[in-house]
């Protein structure tokens, strides 16, 4: 066999070995796709900035991207209204979505965990009922959700509110996914040979391997139940009960005869968004969008 003919031809020293160019094109359309889109999110979120600074007389008369005069007259109006009607709103939904989200997220690690790390009979069945109940929307389930808390007697109630957010199909799919990919099996079995107990193994060892994929659980339960309107909408009457989103529909819907309520509600909604860009700024660090690459790792 001629061994010069099987060598491989190396490139010489001080010669740089040929790169692949990309057309111009190729990455000037999906940058201009990204850019469509994020002005198409974030021009919404321009218009409330610039229409909660203008008055009642401002909002239809002036342009709707330009800055108005009563910014801080309409924060002080909202604040007073129907005596801090809209801090009491605002303190509900931090109570739904902050005590739901928390809940939700335990259950989905517990439930989550189960699924990934446990044998069982029936296992299968219960995976397929959890994404069946993921591919079922959350609004067809509002009627039947209203008639089983009235049969307990805890309609119109905080408890309404709160229970049903409690268990999430999808949270509990992405905790499943995510222990098996983050929670070593080996690990597991070698706290057990070390006589730790099911509850110990769970709370000391899985849990803070699992807590960059919780931690996007809670943020995505939280902004789901904070944006809510349907479930409080059906399920409460008292308005001292109201979270933000049925609070600002209710200004909204005032505000057909009293049109200075429909800057109260924008200055409120505008409020509404803070809340959730602090969440994703302080959990930015923990937050991971793949949370199956794990499953990709050797």
């Amino acid at each position: 066999m001629n061994t010069t003919s099987a060598t491989v031809a190396r490139p010489r020293l001080g010669h740089a070995l040929p790169t692949r160019r990309t057309r111009p094109g190729v990455r000037v359309i999906p940058t201009i796709i990204l850019l469509l889109g994020a002005v198409y999110t974030l021009l919404p979120i321009i218009w409330v900035i610039t229409a909660s600074t203008k008055s009642s007389g401002e909002l239809f008369t002036s342009g709707s991207f330009t800055f108005g005069t009563g910014f801080w007259d309409n924060l002080a109006q909202l604040s007073a209204y129907s005596g801090g009607a809209f801090w009491k709103w605002a303190g509900n939904s931090l109570l739904y979505a902050g005590g739901g989200a928390i809940l939700s997220t335990f259950v989905s690690a517990t439930a989550g965990y189960a699924l990934a790390r446990y044998n069982f009979r029936g296992r299968s069945l219960v995976f397929t009922v959890l994404l069946a109940g993921v591919l079922i929307p959350q609004i067809t389930l509002a009627i039947p959700q209203y008639l089983l808390v009235s049969e307990i007697g805890l309609s119109n109630s905080y408890w309404s509110v709160l229970l049903p957010s409690i268990i999430n199909p999808f949270g509990i799919y992405l905790a499943c996914i995510y222990a098996q990919s983050s929670v070593p099996g080996d690990t597991i079995e070698a706290a057990r040979i070390d006589g730790g107990n099911e509850f110990r193994i769970f709370r000391s060892i899985a849990l803070p391997m699992m807590v960059p994929g919780l931690v996007t659980v809670f943020m995505l339960q939280f902004i789901g139940i904070w944006n809510n309107f349907l479930l409080p909408f059906i399920m409460l009457s008292d308005e001292s009960k109201f979270p933000l989103t049925q609070g600002l529909y209710l200004l909204l819907n005032r505000g057909t005869g009293t049109p200075v309520l429909y800057t109260l509600a924008i200055m409120g909604a505008l409020l509404s968004i803070i809340p959730l860009v602090a969440l994703m700024l302080f959990l930015q660090r923990f937050w991971r969008l793949d949370l199956i690459s794990g499953s990709l790792k050797g």
